[in-house]
């Protein structure tokens, strides 16, 4: 039986997959273990009826296991994994945080209006220790050969800083991060990445208002 999963809908695209990096996150760990699921998509500023009563919040992503609605993307992430534990997605647990603090870097340095007030520099410091760790550990991936939970963490995440700040503030990667640049290659160009990524359009039509507010 396909596991049910609501995830955000496009921004003035109601009947398109939206930009949510959490939904991502679940949809592409649902694609890795090749769990059927079907997917429901949200119009997250006129949430249906339906919707608010298994998430109160609002909230999305939220998924179906047994009947009952789990939200939380590390929680649903996490059941996944003990109820389709092959192929498995676990990392070794002290790898579990690296890149962790690239999307609230990100974030800061994309809305900031102030070029000295260090936000860039917090960004590249975050991006230069990932790049670090994929050159000590061999890479591709964080764990080394096989994708782990951890990547498809930071997968829509990269994705989003890639296409949110290349729009907004003709800002790349340096070039110098060469480690960085094949890992978000290596990820973007997975099969998974690739059935559940927001285009780039609605990418950037879900961070304008936070950009620009």
């Amino acid at each position: 039986m396909a596991v049910e999963i609501c995830v955000k809908a496009a921004v003035g695209a109601p009947d398109i997959l939206g930009d949510c990096p959490f939904s991502h996150r679940a949809l592409l760990t649902l694609e890795e273990k090749k769990v059927p699921y079907k997917r429901h998509l949200i119009n997250i500023s006129d949430k249906p009826q339906w919707f608010l009563e298994i998430s109160p919040e609002g909230k999305v992503p939220v998924v179906k296991f047994d009947d009952k609605w789990v939200a939380d993307s590390d929680v649903i992430v996490r059941i996944i994994e003990e109820k389709y534990p092959e192929p498995s997605l676990t990392n070794p647990p002290e790898f579990a945080s690296v890149g962790s603090k690239i999307f609230p870097s990100f974030v800061n340095f994309l809305k900031s209006k102030d070029p000295n007030d260090g936000t860039e520099q917090a960004l590249l410091e975050e991006l230069k220790a990932l790049d670090e760790h994929l050159k000590t550990h061999g890479g591709p991936f964080i764990a080394g050969e096989k994708v782990t939970a951890v990547d498809l963490s930071l997968a829509p995440k990269l994705y989003h800083l890639q296409v949110a700040l290349e729009h907004f503030k003709q800002w790349t990667v340096p070039e110098s991060l060469a480690h960085v640049h094949g890992y978000m290659k290596k990820l973007f160009a997975l099969e998974s990445f690739q059935k559940t990524k927001a285009e780039k359009q609605y990418v950037i039509a879900g961070w304008a208002p936070k950009v620009n507010p």
